[in-house]
């Protein structure tokens, strides 16, 4: 066990250089000048050629992309992720303040999900052509085809504009008032949550459908046992394998896939970070945003392997 985990975590070491790599280079061949931009926004009169070169050496900027990638990832490994140019503060402070309020959203939306898809998916692929089959088979299709945006505006329109029920945007910390937390997640926590829960749905009524039939099964039938311990000591166990896989991604999805959801609901979290970063090409603030996912991706999937050999004894780490 030991030595998988210490390749996977060298496979994910190179995996995360990589895309450092890929990230820097794919930020400095934007057209337009970050410098220029800051000075734009913050409409500075009379710039003059010394001023764009002492603030382009503060940032870094002013070396060449190489010398300025290994400094980058010199002072990642001292806790240092950079300093913003847009917001003239820490990254590391931003995406901290950040973080928490994608990962609260993600984290109630990913529970919600995993409970309600696994159970509609084993519900269906154990009634099979059943009309509990139809209409799960059916929502389901209807949850992942449907724009996030506009499940989003509706919901807005008709709770929030129209019955006054909730707040139409905003966020508070469920520290400082959980009643109103509670208020404002439910319609983004239920637009997050609608696809997860149809995809997880659709994975687990498929998985079933193909371990209910498996020969260990018909044994257990024959053996007099009930469904339920059919189903939740033999067939789930077994058929988990595919749907922890797509559960592991799914939870990265959420957090880095929130930036249609967050600018909607002007939610402060990581998404909407880096869309502002990105129109004000503010190089590090993506850049550390991009290792954070980076890592993320990487402890998810480790996780998600070691759990194969919980759910299924016959996997061996070798």
């Amino acid at each position: 066990m030991t030595t998988y985990i210490v390749r996977r975590l060298i496979y994910g070491l190179i995996v995360f250089i990589v895309v450092t790599i890929l990230v820097f280079l794919a930020m400095r061949a934007l057209p337009g000048d970050p410098i220029l931009i800051y000075v734009i926004e913050q409409d500075v009169q009379h710039v003059t050629p010394e001023m764009m070169d002492e603030l382009e050496a503060k940032y870094g900027l002013d070396k060449p992309v190489p010398v300025q990638y290994l400094n980058w990832i010199a002072n990642i490994f001292r806790g240092d992720f950079g300093r913003s140019i847009r917001f003239n503060e820490p990254v590391s402070k931003l995406i901290g303040e950040r973080l928490p309020v994608s990962l609260y959203l993600a984290i109630v939306s990913f529970i919600l999900a995993s409970i309600f898809g696994v159970a509609f998916g084993v519900i269906a692929g154990l009634r099979r052509n059943k009309i509990i089959d139809t209409v799960v088979t059916s929502m389901a299709n209807f949850g992942i085809s449907l724009p996030h945006f506009w499940l989003a505006i509706l919901l807005i329109f008709i709770f929030g504009v129209w019955l006054h029920w909730l707040p139409t945007s905003g966020y508070i910390s469920p520290f400082e008032d959980f009643g109103k937390w509670v208020r404002f997640m439910v319609m983004p926590v239920f637009v997050v949550a609608t696809w997860a829960t149809a995809f997880f749905a659709r994975q687990a009524r498929s998985t079933i459908l193909e371990v209910i039939h498996q020969d260990y099964i018909r044994t257990a039938w024959a053996k007099g046992l009930s469904e339920r311990v059919v189903v939740l000591r033999h067939a789930l166990k077994n058929a988990f394998i595919p749907v922890i896989t797509v559960m592991g991604m799914s939870f990265v999805m959420m957090i880095s896939g929130q930036v249609v959801i967050e600018n909607v609901f002007a939610i402060p979290g990581l998404g909407r970070l880096i869309v502002a970063a990105i129109f004000a090409q503010d190089y590090a603030i993506v850049q550390g945003c991009v290792l954070v996912i980076a890592i993320m991706v990487v402890m998810a999937n480790l996780i998600v392997d070691i759990s194969y050999g919980w759910f299924d004894p016959r996997i061996r780490y070798n």
